[in-house]
Formats: C-alpha cells, sequence, structure tokens
C-alpha cells in the first residue's frame, strides 16, 4: 500500500497492462460512474423538447433543465476533488453515487419546474463528487505511462458508450414518456454503489478537520458562476447594455474575484493557485473547456431544431447523433498506443480541428439533403474529435500532479468542462430562444445560423490557441537543440 499527504491511502499501484480480475472489476465500477453520467446527459438532451411542451417551458427556461446539472457538477467539481484527497476517495464516491440516484428517482416524479431544476442541480452535485474521486482512484492506481494510458482509453470508451446509448435509450423512453429518462439512472446508480461497496478498497486515512474544507470558496464560486450564467441567459433578449444587465454581470465578476482572494489567503485553498502555472495543464483545462461547450451547446441547437422545426422523433434524432458515440467506442481499442506515442497537445489539436470541421459542416449543409449529406459528416467529424480530444484533455490535465493533488488535478479539468459547457449553452440558448417558447412545429428555429457560428468560433479559438501552444514548444525544443 502507498499514501498520499494527505494520509490517504491509494492502494497497489499497477505499474503494467496485465490486470487480475479484481483491477478489472474496480475498473468497471469506476467506468461505470462515467457511463452512467453520459447516459443521464444525453437522455435528458434528448427528452428536451417533450419537457418542454409538458411542462411549457420557453427554449430559454427549457436550458436550465440542463444548466441546473451542469451548474451542480461544475460548481460543486472543485470541493468534490478536494473532498476526496482529504476524507477518502472510496467514501466519497460511494456516498456521492447514493445522491446522483436518490435525485434521479425522486426527480422522476416532479411536475413543478422549479422543483425539477433543484434536483438537476442536486443531480449535479452528486456527480460533481462521483467523476473526480472516480478519476483520481483511477489515476492513484495506474502508474503514468502504458499502464494509465490503458485504463484512460477504456474509461473514455465507457463514457462515450453511456452517452452514444443513452441517445438512443432517451429516445425509446422519451416515446413512452419524458419522465422514464429522469428515473432509469436511479437503479443503475443504486447497483453501482453495491459494486463498489465489494470491489473499492477500504484505505487508512488521517481525520480530517473542519478547517481542511474551503466551504466559502466552494459556495462563493457556486453562486458566481450560476449568477454569471443567470446573465448570460437574460442579456440577449433583454439587452446587455440594460442596467440590471450590467449590474448582475459586475456581481458575478465581483464574486469571481472573492474566490480568488479567498484561494490566496485559504490554508488549504480549494484550488492552490500556483498549480496553474504550469502551461500544459493550463492548456489541457481551457481546451476542455472548448470542447464540452461547443458540443453541449451544439446539441442542444439541434436537439430543438430536429425535432421541433423538422418534425424528427426523439428516436430519429437520437440516431441521427449515434455514429458519434460509435465512432469514439470503435477508436478506444487504438487510444492506448496512440497516447504512448503521439504527445497530447498534438492530439488536442487535431480534435478541435475535427470540431472545427464538423460545425463549418452543419453550417454549409443543405437542409432538403438526405441524412448521409446533411448530418452524418458533421457526426463523424465530431466523434473523430472526441476519439482525440478527450483522453488527450485528460491525460494532460493529470500528469506530473502528486497523488495528493489528483482530485484537485481531475476536479478543476472537469469544472472546465462543465463551466465551459455552461457558459457557451446559456449564450446559443438566449440567442435561440430570443424571449420567445420554443417554435412550433414546421417552423425555423430563430437564429439557428448565429448560434452555430457562435459554437464554431468557439471550438476555432480553441484550435489557435493550441497552434500557438506547438509553435511554442517546437521554438523552445530548436532552441534548447541550438545549444547543444
Amino acid at each position: 500500500m502507498t499514501s498520499d499527504s494527505s494520509g490517504v491511502a491509494t492502494g497497489l499501484l499497477v505499474v503494467d497492462t496485465r490486470w487480475s480480475k479484481s483491477v478489472w472489476a474496480l475498473l468497471v465500477v469506476l467506468c461505470g460512474a462515467l457511463f452512467l453520467d453520459g447516459l443521464d446527459v444525453s437522455m435528458v438532451g434528448v427528452a428536451l423538447p417533450s419537457i418542454g411542451r409538458g411542462l411549457h417551458l420557453s427554449a430559454r427556461a427549457l436550458q436550465w433543465i440542463v444548466s441546473g446539472y451542469v451548474l451542480g457538477y461544475g460548481g460543486m467539481l472543485l470541493l468534490g476533488g478536494r473532498t476526496s484527497d482529504l476524507l477518502g476517495r472510496r467514501s466519497v464516491f460511494l456516498v456521492a453515487v447514493s445522491v446522483f440516484a436518490s435525485a434521479s428517482v425522486v426527480s422522476a416524479f416532479m411536475t413543478n419546474d422549479l422543483a425539477l431544476v433543484a434536483l438537476r442541480f442536486i443531480k449535479g452535485a452528486g456527480a460533481a463528487f462521483t467523476v473526480p474521486a472516480g478519476l483520481s482512484i483511477l489515476t492513484t492506481t495506474f502508474e503514468e505511462g502504458p499502464a494509465r494510458n490503458k485504463a484512460f482509453s477504456i474509461w473514455t470508451a465507457c463514457g462515450a458508450t453511456g452517452f452514444s446509448s443513452g441517445l438512443v435509450f432517451g429516445g425509446l423512453l422519451t416515446e413512452l414518456g419524458w419522465r422514464a429518462t429522469f428515473l432509469v439512472p436511479g437503479p443503475i446508480g443504486l447497483a453501482l454503489v453495491a459494486a463498489g461497496a465489494k470491489v473499492i478498497p477500504r484505505a487508512a486515512r488521517l481525520p480530517a478537520r473542519l478547517h481542511h474544507f474551503d466551504l466559502p470558496g466552494a459556495l462563493i464560486s457556486t453562486a458566481g458562476l450560476m449568477l454569471l450564467v443567470f446573465t448570460l441567459v437574460e442579456a440577449p433578449a433583454d439587452g446587455w447594455a440594460r442596467p440590471h444587465i450590467l449590474v448582475l454581470l459586475a456581481a458575478s465578476i465581483a464574486l469571481l474575484l472573492a474566490f480568488v482572494a479567498i484561494e490566496a489567503r485559504h490554508p488549504t485553498p480549494l484550488v492552490r493557485l500556483s498549480i496553474l502555472r504550469s502551461p500544459r495543464l493550463a492548456h489541457a483545462n481551457v481546451c476542455g473547456a472548448v470542447m464540452a461547450g461547443s458540443y453541449f451547446a451544439f446539441q442542444f441547437i439541434t436537439t430543438l431544431y430536429l425535432q421541433d422545426s423538422l418534425g424528427w422523433s426523439p428516436i430519429e434524432m437520437a440516431a441521427a447523433f449515434l455514429p458519434t458515440g460509435v465512432l469514439v467506442g470503435i477508436s478506444s481499442i487504438w487510444l492506448e498506443q496512440i497516447l504512448d506515442r503521439i504527445d497530447s497537445m498534438v492530439l488536442i489539436m487535431a480534435g478541435l480541428t475535427f470540431f472545427v470541421a464538423a460545425y463549418a459542416w452543419f453550417l454549409h449543409a443543405k437542409i432538403g439533403d438526405p441524412y448521409l449529406a446533411f448530418m452524418l459528416p458533421s457526426m463523424l467529424l465530431l466523434g473523430l474529435g472526441f476519439a482525440c480530444t478527450f483522453p488527450a484533455v485528460t491525460a494532460q490535465a493529470t500528469s506530473g500532479v502528486d497523488d495528493s493533488e489528483q482530485g484537485l488535478a481531475s476536479g478543476l479539468v472537469n469544472t472546465c468542462m462543465q463551466i465551459g459547457g455552461a457558459l457557451v449553452l446559456a449564450v446559443v440558448s438566449g440567442i435561440v430562444g430570443g424571449g420567445r417558447g420554443t417554435p412550433a412545429r414546421g417552423t425555423p428555429l430563430p437564429q439557428l445560423s448565429t448560434a452555430i457560428v457562435v459554437v464554431l468560433a468557439v471550438a476555432a479559438a480553441g484550435a489557435v490557441a493550441t497552434a500557438v501552444h506547438l509553435l511554442r514548444a517546437v521554438a523552445a525544443a530548436r532552441s534548447v537543440t541550438d545549444l547543444g
């Protein structure tokens, strides 16, 4: 057994790629949590138009079904990661999955949209403790190199499988009733808790004291991010220059600046600010936000457009997105070898380029064309983008980080992904919503092209930033060679 500086035992370190049954069982549970997260997000995404019609929600209000979850997830991820480092990853993982499962069951019976959004926030908070705890168990169980790359490739494949199968199951369940999409993750989560209690080894740990937890930082960061997203949702319809919008924007910025000030002074901060001095870690977090932000927004736009404007059924819409997840799952077979041989930043550059091409194709495709010409190219390009970007971002963000801060590193990269998703989604939902209800079937979605252009610009900005990093790295390498 090994232990980190917080006294948390991390278990036997797996150093090769030939694993015992106990290691495989552990990996199945960890990957199952990510699978469940992807399953839930994609199922609810497919059901959004049906939820909007059932609860009489506008596009702007409907966005909060997604953003409530994303804000609970993104706002609490840093606390979740640090809590797993201090209290023990096993305990945090099991409790968090239990909360997630319970919130799933209760939300299926809600009739009030505000209560539903509140439960989505709680559910997202449960995921916020589950994912970094699970990822930090993975990174401290498998040694950096071939063993960890193999684990990452399987982890990524399970996430993609959850997302892609969630699209299909979401379409099928929505035909029965949108409430079924909220209920299904509950039993799966409870099964994971039962299995995890058996296969995740107990680890000795030092008792954590209350002052170890940066609760002020967690509360203020969550409040600031929620206020910022709310402002971005309201501003496109109300006008950016309106006094109340400017006040809300200023207040959100002030809260986020207060969070930075707290982190600089707290003895055990939620985010050790010096960790961000690593250019590769900072780059991975930014690109994670770009990847998730652009895709979450793209799925939201196209889900509403295909079902409400073009009249596609939920199962037809789900099938349209299926090639993306299938391609990621198939490509995972080679991810281990690719991560061993190609620098993560090169993979991120390739992945973001695929994202840009996918959005550009959809923007200029002719709507009257058959699926093979209209959407399939974009779906395949998105699959290639995920296959390159997601594992590379995760590996780069956690590479070289001490075991005692693996929870922090994994929480940080997942936070950036979720907050990037929330912010870009808020902008595009404000654009397509425009203060009006969900468009009637057969009518065009307002400002569709403008929203897609925003998504395209976000992905392009990430690709340009990565290109700059690569050029600097090449120049630095040449300088070292010349000096040698």
